[in-house]
């Protein structure tokens, strides 16, 4: 093994923390992951145990340094990424009061229509519409009007990227990745919006913040020395700051300058991009002021519920398929593709639409919930999987189509995460919007994102863009099929269709299910 240097990204997502270690080419050496347990309360809850992640980040840094042979001296910076909206809250010994609640925790969906009803000039990265129950000022203040006592010792809130630096160094400092991307952080107005947050019930939030917040990639502070020994790693090595984990997919993917369109699947989807200029419209999120690169502008679109309610169809209605693994040898997930595969497009009329926990855009809607229609007696499990790989697809479609309606044109479109793993899901994704998807050699790109900002706050590139061009590269690209993209159009505009017409029926439902 060459004696490097190497850094380390750790990658913090929905059900597992991921270690990689990364040499300055951008080329990994090994990954290794651990899981921590998510937990479900309520409906429309989902909270994690800090001690849980930090008890698996342990256990995966250890594994990777063990199975990789870099020698630990050779390891030189770190940096993280970690879900965003999972918010903290901490006693003055900065020790966690409660679970975390979560990014897809939506309990504040009254709270963020509220919040949506103040006239307020910081509202403008909600496009002036909905506000999001998965953001930090709406859970914030759910937990201040329903967990008072909680709320009474909160000395500290902060962000799951702000916890997990501060456990790392001991500095107690934000990233403006996740100030301004879920709390209304903005660098050009006096960053943290001291009125507005007046005006919605938390004029005593903003001092339970931390006092810095940091640029991705600059140095939040040195690898404490029992922290260095639990971990195995070298003590006082730099920590770079990070941030959300599908932004920092941004700088895995390349993706930090205007002209491409960053595509993050996991759990949820993400469609981000860059732009020279500020821009601010309805069902579109941001743009974000200096969030990724400063000087520079931020925009998102999203979906709640994509590689969830694959792995949940398959948990819970694939026991067959996954005897038949089983026999096999193989994943569950590949029966599954070969069945879907030999559906026609549009699985003989099957409509999914992917709300399990609600729309993040365009509606913003936190109390919109799954919908499957178009059932026959002809309908198989193959017919199920695919319609929601169609649904979710759809939903990207509407995305595209709100960013394109709204000026903002994608042309081409780079992908990671573990939607990936699945090259008809790509093809159907590429069918549906028609445009190019290009997969890079790194499939984990929050990993390498982290990797790349460890590098540059070590010192070693001189900003994100020249690390990100030195350590990226694309290794595919899947085009659209014109004829598979025109069949398409119909099943796209019938999932479109359908949310303005059932709209009132589920969210009545899920107030009537909440009042249980």
């Amino acid at each position: 093994m060459a004696q490097g240097p190497y850094v380390m990204g750790i990658d913090f997502g929905t059900e597992s923390v991921r270690v990689g270690i990364f040499d300055l080419a951008g080329r990994p050496v090994i990954f290794a992951s651990e899981p921590y347990p998510l937990y479900h309360p309520h409906a429309g809850w989902a909270e994690q145990q800090p001690d849980e992640w930090w008890q698996s980040l342990v256990v995966a840094t250890r594994r990777a340094l063990a199975q990789s042979g870099v020698p630990t001296e050779s390891i030189v910076g770190l940096s993280a990424d970690c879900t965003s909206c999972t918010v903290v809250m901490m006693d003055d010994a900065f020790r966690p009061l409660r679970p975390a609640i979560i990014w897809m925790d939506v309990r504040a969906a009254d709270q963020a229509n509220r919040i949506a009803q103040i006239d307020h000039p910081a509202r403008k990265v909600n496009g002036y519409g909905n506000v999001s129950a998965e953001w930090m000022p709406c859970k914030a203040l759910w937990v201040k009007e329903n967990e008072p006592e909680t709320w009474a010792q909160a000395r500290y809130v902060g962000e799951f990227i702000d916890w997990l630096t501060l456990r790392l160094t001991g500095e107690w400092v934000a990233s403006i990745n996740t100030a301004s991307i879920r709390a209304y952080y903005d660098r050009n107005t006096d960053g943290w919006p001291a009125e507005f947050y007046a005006r919605i019930g938390l004029d005593d939030l903003i001092e339970r913040f931390p006092p810095r917040v940091l640029d991705m990639g600059t140095v939040a502070g040195t690898l404490r020395a029992g922290v260095a020994a639990e971990l195995g790693l070298m003590p006082g090595i730099p920590v770079a700051e990070g941030g959300a984990d599908a932004f920092v997919a941004m700088v895995g993917l390349d993706v930090v300058m205007p002209g491409k369109v960053a595509f993050i699947t996991g759990s949820s989807h993400l469609l981000l991009g860059q732009s020279a200029t500020e821009f601010h419209a309805k069902g579109i999120f941001g743009t974000y002021t200096d969030a990724i690169m400063p000087g520079q502008q931020t925009v998102e679109g999203g979906q709640v519920s994509t590689g969830s309610v694959i792995k949940w169809f398959r948990d819970n209605f694939c026991g067959n398929e996954m005897l038949e693994a089983e026999r096999r040898g193989v994943d569950a997930y590949t029966i599954l593709n070969e069945k879907a595969a030999a559906v026609p497009i549009g699985s003989d009329g099957l409509i999914v639409l992917d709300y399990w926990q609600g729309n993040r855009t365009p509606y913003v809607d936190p109390e919109a919930r799954g919908i499957m229609r178009g059932f026959s007696l002809r309908h198989t499990t193959g017919h199920v999987f695919r319609a929601i790989m169609e649904g979710v697809s759809y939903g990207t479609e509407h995305i595209l189509r709100n960013f394109r309606e709204n000026g903002y044109a994608v042309q081409s479109v780079v992908v990671a995460g573990g939607a990936t793993k699945s090259r008809l899901w790509m093809q159907i994704h590429a069918d549906v919007s028609n445009v190019p998807i290009a997969l890079t050699e790194v499939a984990d790109a929050p990993a390498l994102g982290s990797a790349i900002l460890a590098a540059v706050g070590t010192g070693l590139f001189p900003d994100v863009a020249t690390a990100s061009a030195q350590m990226v590269r694309v290794r595919d690209q899947i085009l659209p099929d014109p004829a598979a993209h025109a069949a398409y159009r119909f099943y796209a505009d019938q999932y479109i269709a359908t949310y303005p017409r059932v709209q009132d029926l589920m969210q009545a439902t899920t107030r009537h299910v909440a009042r249980r």
